[in-house]
């Protein structure tokens, strides 16, 4: 596949394989951002997947699709944990092994929730660009595995789409649709469904300030490198890639704005999953319950659809943001 062919067809076509490991999430309506905002929110909860994230979508399109006579040779990927943990699960369930190569600044909690998976771990390196390159040298080599790129990867990407898929067919009504940011592969896939079945709709990408790379590259018209530094939503962390003919051009293509929100705006929207639905969401998964609350998002112009991405937080950050609920 290509970027020709991340498609609302070929999303379809991914679909069976998707379904053998994903779940169709349910929409939750939110009460409370809905009075906010003035018109009807409701969340879609890819926090509640099997691997507790969207990434499982991507992952079983792929790896469904491999030829029988390449599963002898595993697969690889680089990760930030959620697309690892996804990866491995898979790949485990149809009798492959996995690598998964990690930056040092992962947390501890992912890591572990990856050993627990019996992937091989390879860790190293300032950052998931770098990881990334030790993953795509292996898988080139004779015999090597076959590589799962988050974000550069089409049928990864289709995989993502059968989300907004969901979303169009369990809320046709919606205006926009809002939608957390790193490399784009969940956005673009999203927007490729949402356009082709509610072209009326509008796609907002939500990231954290610090080291908001797609924010970044699409302003300089081109993917750009930055920093990584810490942050609760550090799942959005991560690079496009110099190359990126994948999701960054569809993001420019399709997604109708970007905003960014702080580390404070985040936390007051995870502790809004956790006081308003009894809901555990990590920091990426929060960002657009976070840029609804700041006020981020100006005149939804109808009812809203709420990405909530992941839910594989740090139980020390989710303790610490249940204590400060229990003060209040």
């Amino acid at each position: 596949m290509t970027r020709s062919d991340i498609s609302i067809g070929n999303i379809r076509v991914v679909q069976p394989d998707v379904a053998r490991f994903a779940d169709r999430t349910p929409l939750r309506s939110d009460t409370a951002l809905s009075t906010l905002a003035g018109v009807p929110v409701s969340l879609k909860l890819e926090s509640l997947q099997p691997t507790g994230s969207f990434k499982i979508r991507g992952a079983a399109a792929k790896i469904g699709g491999i030829p029988p006579e390449r599963r002898s040779h595993g697969v690889i990927t680089a990760s930030t944990g959620n697309h690892g943990r996804a990866v491995a699960h898979v790949a485990r369930s149809n009798g492959i092994t996995a690598t998964v190569c990690l930056s040092e600044n992962v947390p501890a909690g992912k890591i572990a929730l990856l050993e627990a998976m019996g992937c091989t771990l390879d860790i190293g390196g300032p950052s998931q660009d770098v990881a990334f390159s030790r993953a795509i040298a292996a898988s080139g080599e004779p015999g090597g595995p076959t590589l799962v790129h988050s974000i550069l990867d089409p049928v990864v990407v289709c995989g993502q789409g059968t989300c907004g898929v969901e979303i169009a067919e369990q809320a046709p009504e919606s205006a926009l649709v809002i939608v957390p940011v790193s490399g784009g592969g969940l956005i673009a896939g999203i927007s490729v469904a949402i356009k082709a079945l509610l072209p009326d709709a509008r796609i907002v990408g939500v990231s954290m300030d610090r080291g908001a790379v797609m924010h970044a590259s699409l302003k300089a018209g081109h993917p750009v490198q930055l920093p990584e530094v810490e942050t609760l939503a550090d799942s959005l962390q991560g690079g496009l890639g110099p190359d990126n003919d994948t999701s960054f051009p569809i993001v420019q293509e399709l997604v109708d704005e970007i905003v960014l929100v702080t580390e404070e705006e985040i936390a007051l929207g995870m502790r809004h999953a956790l006081r308003e639905h009894r809901l555990v969401l990590e920091g990426a998964g929060a960002v657009g319950i976070a840029a609804l609350l700041a006020g981020r998002i100006a005149q939804p112009g109808g009812p809203v659809v709420v990405v909530c991405s992941g839910a594989n937080a740090e139980f020390g950050t989710i303790a610490e943001l249940a204590a400060l609920e229990s003060l209040e």
